[in-house]
């Protein structure tokens, strides 16, 4: 069984997906319009994408900025329309206004991405209590992983509790993978490594002169490389 680390980046276009694979990306989040923290691609973006490279694309059903869900039905729609060009990997996530999962609107997607897998992504990071929105998840069918940073502000802040979680893996609620992103940094490789964290993800680190560039696949390239140094030494990551 390989040790190998996932290393998920940011693409918003074929360009930015041809220079993650080549730097060493395992998978790609396909978003749209970083000024609103990464919504739903168009049907368009994503052929052509899937057309440039072989990696797991996991798609964002998000359509405005911040973590409501909005018009559930148009958000149906969306994941229909990508479903029917191919796309069979999905990231989402939705809290109501008490800070709690919107399970009425995730419900509502999981039913139409029947055997796809997803990603519950960063809005467990404003949730009112973390523990709580898990097993508000639990059992649903396809959610493979959870996209956080361990605080709304970041992973220098949510470095704790990134830990505690990486140290419950497998208990009920905490079955998923954890993807750690958000503000991450290479500096916090070793400790998250070392707790048996084992999925990154990258977005303006993947791009050094800011979101207006293209991905570098130097800068993949570091990432990939910072990933791989503990399993080419023979350690083994604590679980």
């Amino acid at each position: 069984m390989s040790n190998r680390a996932v290393l998920e980046v940011i693409a918003l276009d074929a360009e930015d997906a041809i220079a993650a694979q080549a730097g060493g990306a395992d998978r790609l989040e396909l978003v749209s319009d970083m000024a609103a923290d990464g919504l739903t691609p168009s049907r368009e973006t994503y052929t052509r994408i899937r057309a440039a490279v072989d990696l797991p694309l996991r798609v964002m059903l998000r359509l405005a900025d911040g973590f409501a869900a909005g018009d559930v039905k148009a958000l149906v729609r969306a994941a229909r329309e990508l479903r029917e060009e191919g796309a069979g990997e999905f990231v989402l996530g939705f809290l109501d206004a008490d800070g709690r999962a919107d399970l009425a609107a995730v419900e509502l997607l999981v039913a139409e991405l029947a055997d796809c897998r997803w990603t519950f992504h960063r809005a467990i990071d404003r949730a009112v209590d973390r523990d709580a929105l898990r097993g508000q998840l639990a059992g649903l069918p396809g959610l493979d992983t959870y996209l956080t940073a361990g605080s709304a502000t970041g992973v220098d802040d949510g470095l704790p509790t990134l830990l505690a979680e990486a140290a419950r893996r497998g208990e009920p609620g905490y079955e998923p993978q954890l993807l750690v992103g958000g503000g991450l940094r290479l500096d916090h490789l070793p400790t998250l490594l070392a707790a048996g964290v084992d999925a990154f993800h990258i977005g303006g680190a993947a791009r050094p002169t800011g979101w207006t560039a293209p991905v570098s696949p130097t800068a993949v390239r570091a990432w990939r490389t910072a990933l791989d140094e503990p399993a080419l030494s023979g350690a083994t990551p604590a679980r």
